[in-house]
Parts: structure tokens; sequence; C-alpha cells
């Protein structure tokens, strides 16, 4: 990797935790939203400090020499126990046991983070170091064990999250079995650096030499692995959220046969506040729904029970089930009750009718506003009844 690449990744990922740095102070108690945005703001982290430029100005700035290696691998650690976290967090399960098991893996971790620092202030390490610090001083006392822990650390952090990871993406499906395969696959390219890392360590205390395997391989692997990682943990959160928008957009799109039909009845042309076309998809079909129901209400006077039942018995005739059929009843039953409207101008037996009640059964629950939308189009029962009534 060149010094420049680097910033790239992390550039990305600030303009995500720009992004949905008020929706987590919005919802800071929620502790999967809190476990999302700390791993992007570690991966940013481990990206800024990790950088060539950067630890040459951290080492001036602060006056000692390789300084940097030390913050990378705490930086390192904080983000092993952030995925460990997030995932618990993710999985759900009994609260109090996850809460448990997060504060025991942060704990973990934090010693290791203590321990980093503390065999760092103990060892000897006088000449910068930029890309080889590894295996430049893979034999010094106590850098060598601060060089180990921090590998291992992360090793058996990458290894229980694959053993947290893969059981559950065989349970799931979609967006989620996707998003945990990537970052398992991320997982493995994070204990690929700390394995290639550790041979050419290794190498140096038997007198060998493979620190192209350090310097330049293990970086890749790294970059790779942080990035995937976090990938896999946004694949699953934005996709559900386009799902969740394209669904609501789909029922306002299948609301428009019913909305088109009722619309005349609704006072929509009066109506004091109007909705923007650019408003929130959820607010869009809110008020298409309020439409349809204020436009039902006019037509309560109308509706025929004994037409709905009807209706009701033939759609089950036709095959469909009990939910369709009393979409496609409900639907026939408006069809009528507009072709009856439109025959009383004068309004009789609005005048005449004693109550405004819904026919529907309370037992049924409320009415399935898309079915029925999709009935008037598609329902051989309304087609009958439209040509009956019409």
């Amino acid at each position: 990797m060149n010094d420049s690449s680097y910033y790239v990744p992390c550039l990305a990922m600030v303009i995500v935790l720009v992004l949905k740095g008020r929706t987590v102070l919005l919802a800071w108690r929620d502790p999967l939203l809190r476990s999302v945005y700390a791993l992007l703001l570690l991966s940013v982290l481990v990206f800024l400090f990790a950088a060539p430029p950067t630890i040459d100005w951290v080492n001036r700035v602060t006056g000692v020499p390789n300084i940097s290696a030390p913050v990378v691998y705490c930086l390192l650690s904080a983000f092993s126990a952030s995925c460990l976290v997030l995932i618990i967090n993710w999985r759900g399960g009994p609260p109090e046991a996850s809460r448990r098991a997060s504060r025991r893996w942060i704990a973990g971790y934090a010693v290791v983070i203590v321990a980093t620092a503390a065999l760092f202030a103990l060892g000897n390490t006088p000449e910068q170091r930029l890309r080889d610090f590894d295996t430049y001083y893979a034999d010094t006392p106590f850098i060598r064990e601060m060089i180990v822990l921090y590998l291992v650390a992360l090793t058996v952090a990458n290894i229980a999250m694959n053993m947290m990871c893969w059981p559950w993406a065989l349970q799931v499906h979609g967006w989620l079995r996707v998003g945990l395969l990537v970052i398992v696959a991320g997982f493995f390219c994070n204990i690929a650096f700390a394995a290639t890392k550790l041979t050419a360590v290794v190498a140096r205390w038997n007198g060998g030499d493979l620190d192209y395997l350090s310097t330049y391989v293990a970086p890749a692997l790294a970059a790779a692995a942080e990035v995937v990682t976090a990938a896999g943990f946004c694949i699953p959160l934005a996709f559900q959220r386009v799902g969740d928008v394209w669904n609501t957009w789909s029922t306002y799109r299948r609301l428009s046969p019913l909305w088109r039909e009722l619309r005349p009845l609704s006072g929509h042309g009066d109506r004091a506040v109007r909705i923007a076309w650019w408003s929130p998809a959820e607010l869009q079909v809110t008020q298409r729904e309020s439409d349809i129901h204020d436009g039902m209400l006019s037509l309560y006077p109308y509706f025929d029970p004994a037409l709905r039942t009807r209706a009701y018995t033939a759609a089950l005739a036709t095959g469909s089930s009990p939910a369709g059929a009393r979409a496609e009843a409900d639907a026939a039953m408006v069809t009528a009750a507009l072709r009856a409207r439109a025959a009383d101008p004068d309004g009789r037996v609005i005048t005449a009718a004693t109550t405004t009640a819904d026919p529907t059964s309370p037992t049924e629950g409320p009415r399935d506003l898309v079915g029925m939308s999709i009935a008037l189009r598609r329902s051989p029962v309304v087609a009958e009844i439209r040509e009956k009534t019409g």
C-alpha cells in the first residue's frame, strides 16, 4: 500500500459517520447503534494512525520515537473489542446476558491495551521505523512481547467472531446472511494479517528474513480486512433500509386504484395541509390511507352487508384464501356503494340513514386496503359487481 491509500477508506468511513451522526445522537441508548458507530469510528482511527505520514507526524509531535506503534496496536485491540460487542448486540438474546458478555470482552481487551502501553514503556526503540517496526524490533526485550501480545489478541478476537458469525449465518437468510458471510471473510483477512506478521517475526527470531511479509503483504491484508468487515456490518443495515423504503413505495403504488376511486369523496382538494412530493414515503402512504378512509366514511350509508357476504362466498368459491376473499368482498361492497352514491345525488340515503357504522365484523380486524385496491383491478367478483351495478 502506498501512503495515500490508507486515507481513502478513512475518508469513506468519515462520510458515513457524518451522515449517520444525527441518527446516533437521537438514538444513543440503542446499544446496537452505538456499537456500529464505535466500530466505524475505530476503523477510521486505525487507518488514520497506521498511515506512514501520520506515524511520522505523531512521532515528531510527541518527541517519542515509534510511539505510533503502541497507539496503532491499542486501536487494533479496541477495534477487535468493538467487533465482538457489535456481534453480541446484533445477535440479540437476553439483554443482561449481552451486557455481561460485552463487559467481559471490553475488560479483556482493556487489559491488552494497558499491557501494550506498559511493555512499550519498558522497552527501548530509539530508531524510528515507519514501515517495518515489527520485524526490526522483533528481538528487542519487552517490545517483542508487545508485538506478540497484539497479534495473539487480534487472532483470538477474530477466531471468536468467526465462531459466533458462521453458525448464525447458517441459521438466517437474505441480506443478514450476506452481511455475516462478508464479515466472516473480513475476519479471515484479519487472521491472515496476524499470521503473516507473526511468520515474519518468527523468521527474525530464527535468523531468517521474511520482512516483506510484514512490510508489504500484511498491510494490504489489514486494509482488506477493515474495509470488508465494516462493509459486512453495514450491508444488512443499509439494504434493510432500502428494502423498507422500497416496500413503502410499493404499498403507496398499490393503493393507487382504491385511492383514485375514493379521492373525490375524501375532501382531498380542500385539505388545509398538502403533502409535498418530496416528503418521506411513510408520510405519503399515511396520507393516502387517510384519504381512503375519509372517502369510505362518506360511503358507509351506502354499504350493503348482504352484498358483501355474497361477494365473500363467491370469492371463496373461486379459490381465494379467507383473507383474500375478505379483501375482494370489501372491494365489491365499495364498488357497489360508489354506484349507489352516484345514483343518489340528493343524498336521500344519507338523510334517511340512522347509523354510519362500518358493516365489517369487528372480529375480522381492520380492512386490508392494499388487498382491496388490488381486487378492484383483478378480482372477477368485483368485475361482476361492477357490471351489475354499472
